[in-house]
């Protein structure tokens, strides 16, 4: 857990840095969601921060991992979120699993999904086990994606 607090506090740092330098107004909000640190920025228009298609927050993701990285010597699975985009992702992503997860138990057939970032296969893979289904990810990127596989 103070691990964890840890990483958050630089990746707040590093993302503070990023803010001044972008002159960006946002608000850093940081907690520990089950086995990783988060860090949310909130505030007026961040949008460019996102991108389309969180293309965006996906490199800022990882650049402020490497900012961890470069402090701790460790590895971090810390998670961005820029104002509730992945947050809004989350909740859409677990409508479709949802809605494919009973397509596969009334038809009793394997269901594709679009291809998706590896945030959104996890969303959909966690979804799919605590409903007692199975699910694997096949392809490669860009075009990797999630199969429900009957029970």
């Amino acid at each position: 857990m103070q691990r964890l607090e840890q990483e958050g506090d630089i990746a707040a740092d590093y993302l503070e840095e990023l803010l001044d330098i972008a002159d960006l107004d946002g608000d850093l909000d940081m907690d520990v969601e089950g086995d990783r640190a988060a860090v949310s920025i909130v505030g007026a228009d961040l949008s460019q921060l996102v991108g389309r298609n969180g293309e965006v927050l996906e490199a800022l993701q990882e650049l402020t991992r490497l900012a961890v990285y470069r402090e701790t010597g460790e590895r971090s699975r810390l998670m961005l979120d820029i104002s509730g985009y992945r947050a809004e992702q989350r909740k859409r992503l677990l409508e479709l699993a949802e809605v494919s997860i009973e397509k596969v138990k009334s038809s009793g057939a394997p269901l594709s999904l679009e291809p998706m970032s590896a945030f959104e296969r996890k969303v959909v893979h966690d979804a799919v086990a605590a409903a007692g289904l199975s699910s694997e990810s096949e392809g490669a990127e860009p075009r990797r994606h999630v199969v429900i596989l009957p029970a």
